[in-house]
């Protein structure tokens, strides 16, 4: 296969296959690798590899797009896949998804789910270069629009915030509030609003929290409690706020600060 033309001032889409039929992963993989529009970051073929990769992907923001079938390995259910992108979906920092399956009836209810295209067994070459431009154009509007600006209270004015002076959004009390380098302010969205806005800048580690994973300090576990520092500097030598962590999102908030630093000896 010819490669096609990659898209100016665009690198190639970071691209993850989920498929539990070798000769159809393989197929796919060769038809991404060649287009030269997509590098390849991984191929598995279970719905537990999947989420281990997405887990380890969700601070870093390293995946643009994941290609799922319809019915994998491991799972109870013919639309596994379409569990897995429903959850997938939901989480901070997801990646664009496709479907690419033999399931042509699955199709309305994957768009309404959000993904971006649908490929249809068997692949071939035309079909895949013309959803990687999609991607591509997708990822461009998304680069060229660039991170809002969150607007806050203090008394009578209005303070713009940029993302990165932002530690974390906090909901308590029917309120929304915004800790940053600045102080603390109240703003009128609610945290689903702001994840909705921000996509990939911050992280849900508590259904009352939103953190911005480059001020993430300190992570402090106490018995079954598990607590963030995040802001400039480290606990009491700095500024910042204190975070508790959900349990059930515990295990996977370390193992994503972990894949993205080094240091420290794992098992």
């Amino acid at each position: 296969m010819r490669g096609a033309e990659v898209p100016q001032s665009s690198t190639p889409l970071r691209a993850l296959v989920v498929e539990d039929e070798w000769p159809a992963r393989n197929y796919l993989v060769e038809l991404l690798e060649s287009s030269q529009l997509a590098t390849m970051v991984g191929a598995v073929g279970t719905v537990d590899e999947a989420k281990q990769a997405l887990a380890s992907d969700a601070l870093g923001g390293g995946l643009d797009v994941v290609f799922v079938d319809v019915a994998l390995e491991g799972a109870e259910r013919e639309e596994s896949g379409l569990t897995l992108v429903r959850d997938a979906l939901g989480a901070p920092n997801a990646p664009m998804f496709v479907l690419a399956t033999a399931y042509e009836q699955h199709a309305l209810e994957a768009f309404e789910l959000g993904v971006v295209d649908y490929l249809l067994k068997p692949f071939s070459e035309e079909r895949v270069v013309q959803c990687l431009r999609r991607l591509h154009q997708r990822r461009k509007v998304a680069v060229a629009s660039g991170p809002p600006r969150i607007v806050a209270r203090r008394k009578r004015s209005l303070v713009f915030l940029e993302a990165h002076e932002i530690w974390a959004f906090e909901a308590a009390d029917r309120l929304t509030f915004v800790h940053t380098t600045h102080g603390t302010f109240d703003i009128d969205l609610s945290l689903a609003a702001v994840e909705a806005s921000f996509g990939r800048a911050f992280v849900r580690v508590h259904r009352n929290w939103l953190v911005n994973a480059m001020h993430i300090k300190e992570l402090e576990r106490d018995g079954h409690e598990t607590k963030l520092f995040v802001g400039a500097g480290v606990a009491e030598a700095g500024r910042g706020v204190r975070v508790p962590v959900a349990r059930e999102r515990a295990a996977a908030l370390r193992e994503m600060l972990l894949t993205n630093a080094t240091g420290l000896r794992r098992p």
